[in-house]
């Protein structure tokens, strides 16, 4: 597998199903096609909800979504939270993720955030090593969510 192949881009419509597919393989989702395509519909035109995906082998193999966040605080400045990021099963451990960083950093540098921020699910312990690989730290060991 030659990853030198693999081509990011800002994911369109037409691929909403291979995401949703990836990403309900990788993270255990039940996402239904025709609600993501709605939601993407809804965001498309924002120019901070960004959805990257990574294509090899004219396959999606690689995804993450990316939000900007600009804030009116000087010492928060604008910063992102990546969240599904993930690498289709068979093309991990070439470097596809650290590719996809990549991308992603030059996004985040090019609409001034000052820091990234990654979401990641507990058993994900091989992504974690790729994160920590990459300069990301474990800061807060506390995130609180509730239903409403």
């Amino acid at each position: 597998m030659n990853t030198k192949k693999v081509i990011f881009r800002k994911a369109q419509l037409e691929d909403i199903q291979a995401i949703v597919d990836l990403c309900n393989t990788c993270f255990e989702e039940k996402t239904e096609v025709e609600k993501a395509k709605h939601i993407f519909l809804e965001n498309q035109k924002d120019e901070n909800h960004i959805y990257l995906i990574g294509i090899m082998d004219d396959i999606v193999v690689a995804h993450t979504k990316i939000t900007i966040i600009p804030t009116i605080f000087e010492n928060m400045g604008t910063y992102s939270i990546l969240n599904h990021v993930c690498v289709k099963p068979e093309y991990r451990r070439h470097n596809i993720a650290t590719k996809m960083l990549d991308e992603v950093t030059k996004i985040c540098r090019s609409r001034n955030c000052k820091e990234m921020k990654l979401w990641s699910n507990n058993f994900r312990v091989a992504a974690h090593a790729c994160y920590k690989n990459y300069g990301f730290i474990v800061n807060d060991a506390k995130f609180f969510s509730k239903e409403i």
